[in-house]
């Protein structure tokens, strides 16, 4: 049985002419804008000077594309980078350990004397011959032709 996989998954769909949804929608909403600014300012010069930059945005949201990222990502990203603090700090985790501390004298008794048998299982001449089998690169040699 075949089936059919769906190709460019990434493409929009053209809803409204040659215009995906978005870009009808910035555009919509840049005219919006450009009539309002028309109609409430009296100064005509001072509403063209609002009017070009602020359409110029919403285009770029429209059909501006940074590094395959919308516009309108790239500005939220933008603010959001100069609005947050700019100091990382990592804390270094405590680590758990395995024998807890001792709260009398014969508790720090036992305690010591588990960690000297930890420290005596493993003596230096195992370590060096673990570290021998690790530096060994090649156990198995092929014969050369």
């Amino acid at each position: 049985m075949q089936f059919r996989v769906p190709q460019f998954i990434d493409v929009e769909d053209k809803i409204i002419g040659p215009l995906t949804l978005k870009q009808f929608a910035y555009i919509l909403g840049a005219g919006g804008f450009a009539f309002i600014i028309w109609t409430f300012i009296s100064i005509k010069i001072l509403a063209v000077i609002l009017i070009i930059p602020l359409s110029g945005l919403f285009l770029s949201f429209a059909f501006l594309k940074v590094n395959g990222r919308p516009s309108i990502d790239v500005l939220e990203h933008a603010f959001k980078y100069f609005t947050n603090a700019k100091i990382y700090t990592w804390k270094q985790p405590i680590p758990e350990t395995r024998i807890k501390q001792p709260v009398s004298h014969s508790e720090k008794a036992v305690a010591d004397i588990s960690r000297e048998l930890l420290t005596k299982k493993v003596d230096s001449n195992k370590l060096h011959d673990i570290s021998f089998g690790l530096d060994v690169l090649d156990r198995n040699p092929q014969e050369k032709e």
